[in-house]
């Protein structure tokens, strides 16, 4: 073989691999990389902040179940994208970020943006190395991918010395990665059967990654033959139709009371695939910790997370994929004893996202969320960050199918666009909706720039109130009529996605949006509506005035 650069024995590598994609911000630290992949069959995206890069990865990573790759240049390239970094950690998200380094020679000088990467990134990635030498590139970026994607997947960092690109090297490639599964043993399945053929109030919560479209198919089966209330965790609502006869609904911020009541009277949780964190279990208070009151059977596909903070009466370590197909065997027993209560617990959702709330102002976002919900195809992609808005799309929208959802579990602002972009480049024949609230839009705004430039022709939806709506909120609560450092003095967005030669268009008013979408929809191009709400319309169940009086009252 002859000899080649550390930087095309990387692309070749990614080739190998199986990259579809990737996402980057440009520096002189790795020109090498970029020279090669000049002449790949890999397309590159080039963002406007290296934040927006890796998160983008990280959606691309959520919507396929393989590495997004991101790559960006020294100091500066690597802090800004940390953000991506720390969202596919708590998000359980496969992603590998290269960053350039400084030259091997100038280590420990602390020269031009030099960092040491595996103190930086330590404590939220699964690996952090630095390739020293161009013939072991194969090696750590096989390493990479299976790291990326094993137990509970997340991201890899990998650091990019600049001579070492240019180093030649006679490297043959590994094979190509291929996703390794855990799966439950016989008995561990047999004593889940029994616990279920005993439950009389069981439910099942999903969550996590390792999914596929046919694991969510599985699932659906077994919850049929068992009649069992299926809810889906915080942002993962796309693992379950919403519209089953078995959907309970989400476990995340804002949860339907009667689900919260069905899940702490319940006397068997199977969860599948998720931890339970912060958001999901209502700040550790949906469970008793480390004993639940409760039988729980976890199922992971990382043994580490298995009794990590709860407890299990069954501990099943198998990824979600290999656990569904095991399912497929059990039966249910001749008579259920939980029988009818999934009946019962879907139509609590049904009234719970079926109500249409009114707010103040014009704009009403129940008609909104009426409109999208008769006119959105059930494989349509959508997208958010993170504040108040969120909740309309959370709560309102019903997902029907696998990978129709890309929002950050770690509550990253900012997450939508950058995730946006990433889901239509990746499933260019669907449509992909963004919501974004006006501060958390203007953390990222910068891509929608790279959504123009790639022709990723998704619709942004701005819901914008003037304000960061949820910390004014929490305020009204906390410090009522004392607002600090919340108010936001905002562009007109329509006209600045007008200039950069895409669709634009004001919404103020309910009647206006069904036309304005449609309008966006025939652009050909990247779309941003612009939704002006009234700045007392901070929820869907209270306005700011009434949030602040019942502060006041206290």
């Amino acid at each position: 073989m002859a000899e080649k650069t550390g930087g095309a024995l990387l692309v070749e590598a990614l080739e190998r691999h199986g990259a579809e994609r990737v996402f980057c911000v440009p520096g002189e630290s790795y020109l090498a990389v970029l020279d090669a992949l000049y002449d790949a069959d890999i397309p590159v995206t080039v963002c406007r902040q290296e934040g927006g890069a890796a998160m983008m990865a990280d959606a691309h990573g959520k919507l396929t179940g393989k590495p997004g790759i991101c790559m960006v240049t020294r100091g500066p390239g690597a802090t800004n994208a940390s953000a991506g970094v720390h969202i596919a950690a708590q998000d359980s998200t496969p992603m590998i970020l290269f960053i350039g380094q400084i030259e091997r020679g100038m280590r420990e000088r602390e020269a031009f943006q030099e960092i040491d990467y595996r103190q930086m990134f330590g404590g939220i990635a699964k690996w952090v190395a630095e390739i020293d030498h161009a013939d072991r590139v194969p090696e750590f970026i096989s390493r990479a991918y299976h790291v990326a994607t094993s137990g509970r997947p997340g991201p890899v960092v990998l650091a990019l010395p600049e001579d070492m690109l240019v180093e030649t090297a006679d490297a043959p490639q590994p094979p190509a990665w291929q996703q390794v599964e855990t799966h439950p043993g016989l008995t561990q399945m047999a004593d889940l059967q029994k616990r279920l053929w005993a439950a009389e109030r069981p439910i099942a919560i999903l969550g996590g990654s390792r999914w596929s479209e046919e694991a969510v198919a599985g699932f659906t089966r077994f919850a049929e033959r068992f009649d069992l209330p299926v809810a889906c965790s915080f942002r993962r609502q796309m693992l379950f139709d919403n519209l089953h006869d078995n959907y309970a609904g989400d476990v995340g911020i804002g949860i339907n009371p009667k689900l919260l009541t069905r899940i702490k009277a319940s006397d068997l949780i199977l969860l599948v695939g998720g931890r339970l964190s912060e958001m999901p279990s209502q700040s550790y208070s949906l469970l008793d910790i480390p004993s639940p009151s409760q039988q729980l059977i976890h199922i992971h596909p990382d043994a580490e997370e298995l009794g990590r903070v709860y407890r299990p009466s069954l501990a099943i370590h198998a990824s979600p994929t290999a656990f569904c197909k095991a399912a497929e065997g059990l039966q249910p027993p001749a008579e259920l004893k939980g029988a009818g209560e999934a009946a019962k617990a879907h139509q609590d959702y049904l009234d719970w996202s079926g109500a249409r709330p009114e707010i103040p102002g014009r704009l009403q976002m129940a008609g909104v969320m009426d409109w999208l919900e008769a006119n959105l195809g059930e494989d349509a992609i959508c997208t958010n960050g993170a504040g108040n808005y969120a909740t309309w799309l959370h709560r309102f929208h019903r997902f029907r199918r696998y990978a129709t959802q890309a929002a950050p579990t770690s509550g990253s602002m900012g997450y939508g666009l950058p995730a946006a972009v990433a889901a239509k480049l990746t499933f260019p024949e669907r449509e992909v909706v963004c919501f974004a609230g006006d501060g958390c839009l203007q953390m990222t705004m910068q891509e929608f720039g790279t959504a123009c430039q790639d022709g990723a022709n998704l619709i942004l939806l701005v819901i914008d109130n003037g304000m960061y709506g949820t910390i004014r909120m929490h305020q009204e609560r906390t410090y009522p009529g004392r607002p600090s450092a919340t108010q936001l003095v905002n562009p007109n967005f329509a006209a600045l996605a007008r200039s950069y030669g895409a669709y634009g268009e004001t919404v103020e008013t309910t009647e206006e949006f069904g036309p304005a979408f449609e309008r966006a929809r025939e652009a050909g191009t990247p779309a941003l509506l612009h939704l002006k709400l009234d700045p007392e319309a901070i929820t869907p169940a209270a306005s700011l005035s009434q949030i602040r009086a019942a502060a006041e009252a206290k």
